[in-house]
């Protein structure tokens, strides 16, 4: 991570360790990890699950507190767009892409995790 200030390393950290709780959240609910961190030209997707025979892309969200919304109110509709842009990428590059898939919310307020299936 070259030319990150301290404070933006301190967040991007932190928001791993949040990324983290949410990983281990979806596997104690049953479901696999298949990936952390994809990123194409498009952008990124935090996680990337199997749930049974569905392929899950997972957007991690956080708020510390309440004070700028709540973390599930976070995400843009741009956002949106680059996730599904790039969640297209990964079925095409893996050659599935009449597989079952959807689009999940895992959004940490103060360490209580929601978890937001078919959040868009």
């Amino acid at each position: 991570m070259a030319n990150l200030s301290q404070q933006d390393k301190s967040k991007v950290a932190i928001g791993r360790d949040y990324e983290t709780m949410g990983l281990n959240y979806l596997i104690g609910c049953g479901l696999t990890k298949i990936t952390q961190n994809y990123y194409s030209r498009y952008g990124e997707i935090d996680l990337i699950m199997q749930d049974q025979n569905c392929i899950v892309f997972v957007e991690c969200r956080f708020r510390k507190n309440s004070n700028y919304g709540y973390a599930s109110e976070s995400i843009t509709p741009q956002k949106i767009n680059k996730i599904k842009k790039t969640a297209t990428h990964y079925l095409k590059t893996q050659k599935k892409l009449l597989a079952i898939c959807r689009f999940d919310v895992i959004a940490i307020d103060n360490k209580t995790i929601n978890w937001i299936k078919n959040a868009f």
